[in-house]
């Protein structure tokens, strides 16, 4: 079957996706995850249909303005697309970069044009090249308005994209992609239990959730959890992060009087001996009744997915629990 685009014809195998033919003819794309996570990879159908596993996970007005993921894409007739412009990716520099623990940096960016996001959403960072990588997001909207929007990313010597924003100056300028994700701080029920558990650099959108929840008058106890696979992981440190929120929700009576919530701090670690899918049962079960407790939770799919099983054999519905899952994608 034939792709076009900008007026050039290309020829699609059976079964190729879009984003592998174009790179295959010597177009790339912006590209992380390959698995419809990062939305990196968004183009438009101008004349054609992609199919509709291209367009799942999309907003709905997306879906309607024709935009549809590359790498899921795997038309069955001819197809004409376009590239996808300031609505999709904007502009941005980089504000400030430096370093807060064994190998990982805190990255400042800020967009030309603002860009909504919620607390715990993640979103694409692309450098020239088509070097595209995902990360989720470090702080709150009301913190990124006047700090811009924050990233803690783990450096990997050999990566295409760590390296780069480790060197990367103040006023080096790249492209971000819209905000996605679901795992966010739900207001409407401000007594209900907060369990939060993280490894590596998921415990940042993590952190940033429930300073979320706190703004938003979170009153019921929450427990946060930092796991790694040995200490050098632990890059917070051990000590409670500050939760202090920089405008009082409508249950605290002082602008950054601090939690008012209780709220616990725990870290643990893999080779000592401490397996976060059981911390994250054994705090489930000091916070109460498994079914008002809603569960946050961010990490490697290996991570995510022992504790989701754990948290669901101790009682917890899955319907209470939002996760994250990192996509591993050569950082």
């Amino acid at each position: 079957m034939r792709l076009t685009l900008s007026g050039q014809a290309f020829e699609l195998s059976p079964g190729e996706s879009v984003l592998d033919g174009l790179a295959r003819n010597g177009v790339g794309l912006p590209a992380a995850c390959r698995a419809g996570v990062c939305h990196a990879c968004l183009l438009r159908a101008v004349h054609g249909d992609p199919g509709p596993p291209s367009q799942a996970g999309l907003k709905s007005s997306w879906q309607a303005d024709g935009y549809f993921l590359a790498c899921l894409a795997r038309p069955a007739a001819d197809l004409t697309i376009a590239l996808t412009g300031e609505e999709i990716l904007a502009d941005a520099v980089v504000a400030a970069v430096r370093p807060i623990g064994a190998g990982v940096i805190r990255v400042l960016i800020r967009p030309r044009r603002p860009v909504p996001f919620r607390a715990g959403q993640h979103l694409a960072l692309c450098r020239d090249g088509g070097v595209a990588r995902v990360y989720s997001i470090a702080n709150t909207p009301l913190e990124a308005a006047s700090d811009g929007i924050e990233f803690h990313v783990r450096v990997y010597p050999d990566g295409a994209m760590s390296p780069w924003l480790a060197a990367a100056a103040p006023g080096t300028r790249l492209r971000i992609g819209q905000p996605s994700g679901d795992c966010c701080y739900l207001p409407g029920q401000p007594d209900g239990p907060l369990l939060l558990a993280g490894t590596g650099t998921g415990i940042a959108p993590l952190a940033a959730v429930l300073r979320d929840a706190l703004r938003h008058g979170q009153a019921g106890p929450a427990v946060l959890i930092h796991g790694a696979a040995d200490r050098s992981g632990l890059y917070l440190g051990t000590s409670q992060p500050d939760l202090r929120t920089c405008q009082p929700g409508p249950r605290t009576s002082q602008p950054g009087c601090g939690p008012p919530a209780p709220v616990r701090w725990r870290t643990c670690v893999q080779s000592a001996g401490a397996d976060i899918a059981a911390v994250a049962s054994e705090e489930l079960a000091r916070l109460g009744d498994p079914g008002a407790v809603r569960a946050y939770l961010c990490g490697g799919r290996r991570s995510v997915t022992r504790m989701r099983r754990a948290l669901f054999l101790a009682g917890m519905s899955l319907k209470n629990i939002c996760a994250d899952e990192f996509t591993q994608a050569g950082s």
